[in-house]
């Protein structure tokens, strides 16, 4: 059970009150929007290295010796077991014996900050008392001068750091000096209102490997001089961070074996993401305020994955100059993102030859509003630019903007789809609510695939009164499929309110997990299935 404090949180003595009363806001209303957020930026952190609930024990002889065998293990051995315990753990390692006295302290140590509060969870606290986080903050502290290092991993979530800037440069000080290879130093609460730059600190930590950034203003990086880098840095994550594009082209530029980088609540001001990079296989950007993509050069992309909530007041633009290597792209919300290939905007009837394909891409996520006419028009033409999916994602998204339900034979007319008749083999339908718009495009989609093996329809939870109801506008599509290979059908109800998933960076960023687009939201209970 995560750790929740009677006590309200910082927000409402400290920041919340003054920005309520120069907006006119009500200070509830905009605590729990910064409470909803700090709920997103916690999910989308990727889980601590080690966790309190695993089970610690001493296994000693069977033979009722009561023969301590672990001790008789090699110290590099021993440094890794203590360096995979929560830090409380670790510590008293060292008073179970002479032998085991030094181990701690030669151990990569691993230092999650939610381990130190009183109940000692895994699970990031919404709530938090100042009195609670100073306590954490002087922990931690008091590790990081009395461990020498290196430390593997170091997560700071749980600490208003902004209250004490000198301490967080003696942080960061003593990381870079001990050999720090994961860092997360998620700040609280929302602080909008800072005007000061993070200290520059991290560009000396020549072991970094990750790095995530939470509630800051990033470094000003036009004061760096050119040495500047991040030689060893793999995985960026920035959530609710402060950042101009010029910063974002140097982080790039100077990390050379970056291979992943996380955008979270992302607000101010508008990022123009430029992607120059050799290393660069995963970019995932959620909730964010992202005026532009731009991947200008980028040999080994692989994902482009865009969550939700972006921003609602442009249009969304993206521009592939040269990604050879993108296998999955999404999601593409037609109704307001713009898409570019080399030098040709694609539009609904757009004229599409090789220029314009994105032959690599085989999964493809797309947002659709059926009932729109200039979506429904523009879905055939998007398809077009990508001939070789094997898998495709539709969101059948919910609109009052109707322009009239388009019948099968709108799909029929708008002409053959390279990628629809001989490429996709599996078609994922989610917030599936049987509309006419919806099944009739689902009806050309059956009758036109040759190569279609499964369908997976996810309807949002609660929307149908029965799953019956739900299997029987799905099953009677199949009447009069002109394929002949068999099609497994599944039908399931979504654990979400329509729209209501969280977009999760671990699972899209590992690159053993073939499909993060797939259906992890759907419950298990009311699956049915059948052949055709």
């Amino acid at each position: 059970m995560a750790f929740r404090l009677q006590a309200r949180p910082g927000f409402r003595d400290r920041s919340i009150q003054g920005l309520a009363h120069r907006g006119g806001r009500d200070p509830q209303e905009l605590e729990a929007l910064f409470g909803r957020v700090l709920s997103y930026i916690h999910h989308a952190l990727p889980t601590p290295p080690v966790s309190v609930d695993g089970d610690l024990c001493i296994l000693f002889d069977a033979d009722g010796g009561g023969v301590d065998r672990l001790s008789r293990l090699p110290d590099k051995l021993l440094c890794d077991i203590v360096s995979r315990l929560p830090i409380k753990e670790a510590a008293r390692t060292a008073v179970l014996s002479r032998r085991w006295s030094p181990i701690w302290r030669a151990a990569p140590l691993v230092l999650v900050d939610t381990h130190l509060l009183p109940a000692g969870d895994d699970e990031i606290p919404i709530d938090l008392d100042h009195a609670h986080s100073d306590a954490v903050a002087a922990a931690v502290s008091r590790i990081l001068v009395a461990h020498p290092g290196p430390f593997r991993c170091v997560r700071i979530t749980c600490c208003y750091m902004e209250e004490d800037r000198a301490r967080v440069e003696r942080w960061l000080k003593l990381l870079a000096s001990k050999g720090v290879q994961e860092l997360f130093l998620i700040n609280r609460p929302f602080p909008l209102t800072i005007d000061k730059h993070l200290p520059a600190t991290f560009f000396s930590m020549t072991t970094l490997t990750r790095l995530y950034l939470g509630f800051w203003r990033f470094p000003d990086t036009t004061t760096l001089p050119r040495s500047a880098a991040f030689p060893c840095l793999r995985e960026l994550g920035l959530c609710g961070t402060v950042m101009d594009s010029h910063d974002m082209d140097f982080v790039l530029a100077r990390s050379p074996v970056l291979e992943i980088l996380n955008i979270e609540g992302h607000l101010l001001p508008p990022l123009r993401l430029r992607i120059i990079s050799r290393s660069l296989r995963c970019v995932q950007i959620n909730g964010s305020r992202v005026d532009s993509i731009t991947v200008v050069d980028a040999q080994r992309l692989e994902r482009i994955l865009l969550g939700y909530g972006r921003n609602e007041d442009s249009c969304f633009k993206i521009k592939i100059t040269h990604a050879p290597a993108l296998r999955m792209f999404g999601k593409i919300e037609l109704a307001k993102d713009e898409l570019q290939v080399g030098n040709t905007i694609i539009k609904a009837g757009t004229m599409v030859n090789p220029s314009v394909m994105l032959s690599a891409v085989t999964i493809l996520d797309l947002h659709v509003r059926f009932g729109v006419r200039n979506d429904s028009k523009m879905l055939p033409t998007i398809l077009r630019c990508f001939p070789n999916i094997e898998t495709l994602h539709i969101h059948s998204k919910k609109t009052t903007e109707s322009t009239g339900r388009l019948s099968n034979k709108f799909w029929k007319e708008s002409g053959a789809i390279k990628c629809v008749m001989s490429s996709i083999n599996m078609l994922q339908v989610h917030d599936f609510r049987g509309e006419r718009s919806e099944l009739a495009f689902l009806k050309f989609f059956i009758e036109s695939a040759q190569m279609l093996n499964v369908l997976v329809v996810v309807y949002a939870n609660g929307f149908f009164s029965s799953r019956g109801e739900a299997n029987s506008k799905v099953k009677a599509l199949f009447a009069g499929r002109k394929a002949t290979q068999s099609c497994k059908v599944v039908v399931c109800e979504s654990r979400f309110s329509e729209g209501g998933s969280r977009w999760d960076f671990e699972q899209g960023s590992d690159f053993s997990f073939d499909d993060p687009f797939g259906i992890i939201g759907c419950s298990s209970f009311g699956v049915s299935q059948w052949f055709v």
